[in-house]
């Protein structure tokens, strides 16, 4: 490939939001993830005072005079859109060739972060205690098929349950050895409501501690890019987290939910390439809500508000929806009363 890449086009490939101000502060262009970020579609950011569809309440931002063309980076600003409450990393850099004209970059501050940091390297140490794991977990499945052959008819289905859940830490011990690996899962077109219902069939089955599991699926949805064993696995972690997140509490409530994201369209970079990611899958729970302090570094290994946690559960469920070429990201909507994690994956090609 040869000449100048088109500025436009670059602009429109990126994963976080660009915006393009007038010295009136208001909306001149807006990106494709600009479009998610604020929730409306570009047209209908076009034109609007930037404030109208983007409420801060940070005072570091809110109290700039309008004509304040001084460049600001500010992170971890909660901000409010049409989406809904979250916190933002922002920047807003005067442009030297047209005064009082500014570009505004937003990025999401609970999102997955594309390089995994140095800590990744510590992951060897449950490499080292799958090893162990797996023997008795061999022993167990042996014994299961044995006790299945003697059990009637109708009780039989439990002993498979026993088999399948044995296979499948078996599978999540083989991934947590390639946390830190480099390696990913080859993925295939999948059905994405079928991963989903099964991995809430093995939640219901262990027990929902008086939490009420909500679905609410789009059946339309096309079939989806990426490894079905792990978006279950992937489901499970986040289900399970979001139970224990508001057990015991009035009400409690976990809601799954799928869409496609009509109008808006996530690119995610890859080496290379972009990605689209219009199918989206959230799981959200009506509990206190992870620290504000961790909020941040929730998908970091060891990083737990558990008093028992280990602080793997997220990391795996980031690398993956990362080995899925998808994006996952935490919000909290402290007006609602409500922690989303929301999970974006690419439609299989047709055919």
């Amino acid at each position: 490939m040869s000449g100048t890449p088109d500025p436009r086009t670059q602009i429109a490939g990126l994963v976080f939001a660009v915006l393009l101000l007038d010295p009136d502060l208001v909306v001149a262009e807006a990106n494709p993830a600009s479009e998610e970020m604020l929730g409306r579609s570009a047209h209908r950011l076009v034109g609007s005072l930037i404030y109208d569809v983007l409420m801060i309440d940070d005072e570091r931002i809110t109290r700039r005079p309008p004509d304040d063309a001084a460049p600001l980076v500010a992170r971890g600003v909660a901000v409010r859109t049409g989406g809904g409450e979250r916190r933002v990393n922002l920047s807003i850099s005067p442009l030297a060739t047209h005064p009082g004209w500014r570009v505004m970059t937003l990025s999401d501050a609970g999102q997955e972060e594309m390089g995994e940091g140095d800590r990744s390297a510590a992951l060897a140490a449950p490499a080292v205690l799958a090893h162990e794991i797996k023997n008795p977990l061999a022993a167990i499945r042996g014994a299961g098929q044995l006790v299945a052959r003697k059990l009637d008819a109708k009780d039989r289905p439990l002993a498979d349950m026993i088999a399948g859940e044995v296979d499948r830490i078996a599978s999540l011990i083989d991934r947590m050895q390639r946390l830190g690996a480099v390696g990913a899962e080859p993925n295939e077109a999948f059905n994405l409501h079928e991963a989903v219902r099964g991995a809430l069939a093995t939640m219901r089955a262990a027990g929902t501690e008086g939490v009420a599991i909500v679905e609410e699926f789009d059946p339309s949805l096309p079939a989806v890019l990426g490894s079905r064993g792990a978006l279950e696995q992937v489901v499970i972690n986040l289900v399970a987290n979001a139970r224990d997140a508001c057990s015991g509490r009035e009400n409690a409530e976990v809601t799954v939910r799928t869409r496609y994201v009509s109008g808006l369209i996530y690119n995610a970079i890859r080496p290379g390439r972009s990605v689209r990611l219009p199918i989206e899958l959230t799981v959200s729970d009506n509990g206190p809500g992870i620290e504000p302090a961790l909020r941040e570094h929730v998908f970091e290994p060891f990083v737990s508000s558990k008093k028992s946690g280990q602080g793997l559960g997220l990391a795996l469920v980031r690398r993956l929806v990362r080995d899925m070429e998808g994006r996952i990201a935490h919000e909290r909507d402290d007006r609602a009363g409500l922690t989303h994690f929301r999970i974006h994956l690419p439609v299989a090609k047709q055919g």
